[in-house]
């Protein structure tokens, strides 16, 4: 690796998505945090900045404060021993296991690994999602069919018509929260309408559009992630029609996801009560993820 020893990091753009990329397809563990739609969206909010090396993309974000991701490459072909950047670098966040464990092994004292269990990738499987089979999604398929059942609806493919009727659906569900999270989710708003404003300049990006009554009611942004995944980043409805959450996942898999083995739903970020919602819906993996600090050499 010719990585300089320090890297000279620029803000995240559209213009060198492409290489960008080229890269992450080179990585032996995809997590969703480094999909280019994922760190594009939350670019601004984190303050995303990215520096190419020779071999990898080293990532930052500085609010609120500065800390660097894992690098975004071909690791395995790495000797990290001999890498200029790593220990420089100091302390990492959202380190995919597979990456966190090779650097243990490599550089054995120098790396110590903590758990981030609210970063942990909620990994589903495809198939039954689309199904809801058995009993234990009894609930969500009931659900599901009492939406049916009970409103005038249509699905179909979100296409670049569509964005500017799902960033007002967006804008009116924002405001539709109550003050506090408002402020909560002020952030995740934000990152919305960058994605849904850049939609004809993103790579491998899709998504799902529900109608009741003509209406926009609910909507999905997704992302090839690999060639067995696809990556949720966001899920939005209308909680006025129930069971259109059940909804909009269950009708996305079933006519866009058909080809992949397995659906990401990202994080849960430490909330207590997404993390009853995402595993309620009984995910068959985790991708497991690590704060890392690793010390200098000597």
């Amino acid at each position: 690796m010719k990585d300089c020893v320090t890297p000279v990091f620029e803000p995240v753009s559209l213009e060198r998505q492409d290489e960008y990329l080229e890269r992450f397809a080179r990585c032996p563990q995809k997590a969703s945090d480094y999909s280019f739609i994922n760190i594009w969206g939350w670019a601004e909010e984190y303050g995303l900045q990215w520096h190419f090396g020779d071999s990898h993309v080293w990532l930052r974000q500085t609010r609120p404060h500065v800390v660097h991701w894992a690098p975004v490459g071909p690791w395995n072909d790495v000797d990290w021993t001999r890498c200029p950047v790593i220990g420089c670098c100091g302390a990492f966040t959202r380190v995919p296991e597979a990456l966190a464990v090779l650097w243990q092994q490599a550089l054995g004292p120098r790396v110590e690994l903590a758990e981030a269990r609210g970063h942990w990738d909620y990994l589903y499987s495809v198939p039954e999602l689309t199904a809801l089979s058995g009993n234990r999604f009894h609930k969500k398929k009931n659900l599901l069919n009492q939406f049916v059942r009970n409103y005038d609806h249509n699905y179909h493919t979100m296409t670049p018509d569509c964005v500017e009727a799902a960033l007002q659906m967006q804008l009116d569900w924002f405001r539709w929260r109550d003050a506090e999270s408002q402020e909560l989710l002020g952030a995740e708003n934000n990152a919305i309408r960058r994605v849904l404003q850049s939609w004809d300049s993103l790579r491998g990006v899709f998504g799902g559009v529900i109608e009741v009554e003509g209406q926009r009611a609910a909507y999905t942004v997704a992302e090839h992630l690999c060639e067995r995944t696809v990556v949720i980043h966001f899920e939005k409805a209308h909680t006025r029609y129930k069971g259109i959450y059940q909804a909009i996942n269950q009708m996305f898999l079933e006519h866009e996801a058909g080809g992949y083995e397995l659906v990401n739903r990202e994080q849960d970020l430490g909330d207590p009560g997404l993390r009853k919602a995402k595993e309620s819906y009984n995910p068959v993996d985790y991708l497991k993820k690590f704060e890392v600090t690793v010390r200098p050499a000597g």
